[in-house]
């Protein structure tokens, strides 16, 4: 897409072809989000909002600001069936309050212990067993994947790779550096520096390469189940700590 149609406007006949290259990308990222949602959620319902994502791609893409249309496009599409989700709150009230236990129990021991708390600890926290306390993290993964989508939305423009960037890369210009949000940049940016050494691994494969956790697994050694339990003890820490420091309003509940 060029400055020009930009400028111009595109035809309607445009505007299908767009939508018609690029729909593979909508069934993919409806794809990755279905494998972690409950079975009763339809993934047609996602390939729709995802369409309705990609349009509003097209409508707002600004070829002048050097981002690629379809890093573009699938932050929209992710953004409007993400949005979706949300409109549907298929998150039991009991799996959200389990949410908030987890990352209140991080947020307290690592402020009390000085560093991130093991497994045990955030167990004996909540007073349950450590079996308990898995069982709680796989319960509570699908909240803490579409919240932390939320922390990205608060930048119009951010995607995940902007995010672990921050990991991967900490040498090069800040992509944030003229954003009224530069302090979320900030607080993200240290938080995950905060995280153990394999939870932070786990979110720059996931999000950064783009690997699914079956094959995170294959990389570093682990069945997939332990995959998943990284990941989600990881995003309970970024929340948990961003709510401290930035409050409710930028995570919800």
């Amino acid at each position: 897409m060029t400055t020009e149609d930009r400028k111009e406007g595109l035809s309607l006949q445009k505007r299908n072809e767009l939508i018609i290259k690029y729909a593979p990308l909508i069934k993919y990222v409806a794809g990755r989000l279905a494998m972690k949602l409950p079975p009763n959620v339809d993934i047609n319902d996602l390939i729709s909002a995802g369409v309705m994502g990609l349009i509003d791609a097209i409508n707002r893409f600004d070829p002048s600001r050097n981002i690629q249309f379809k890093t573009f496009a699938e932050f929209r599409i992710r953004g409007a069936m993400l949005d979706e989700l949300r409109s549907l709150d298929w998150v039991p009230r009991s799996v959200r309050k389990k949410a908030n236990m987890i990352e209140k129990a991080y947020l307290e021991l690592e402020q009390e212990l000085g560093r991130p708390a093991e497994d045990d600890e955030v167990a004996e926290a909540l007073g349950v067993t450590l079996e308990e306390f898995y069982k709680m993290l796989e319960e509570t993964k699908n909240v803490s994947f579409v919240d932390i989508e939320n922390i990205k939305r608060k930048i119009p423009d951010l995607n995940e790779e902007d995010i672990f960037d921050l990991i991967e890369d900490p040498d090069q210009p800040d992509p944030f550096e003229d954003c009224e949000l530069k302090e979320l940049r900030d607080v993200l940016a240290e938080a995950i520096d905060e995280l153990p050494e394999k939870e932070k691994l786990v979110l720059s494969l996931y999000y950064y390469e783009g690997l699914t956790m079956r094959e995170i697994g294959e990389i570093l050694g682990y069945t997939e189940s332990r995959i998943s339990q990284l990941h989600s003890k990881a995003i309970a820490r970024l929340r948990a700590k961003l709510k401290d420091r930035l409050g409710e309003d930028y995570l919800g509940t």
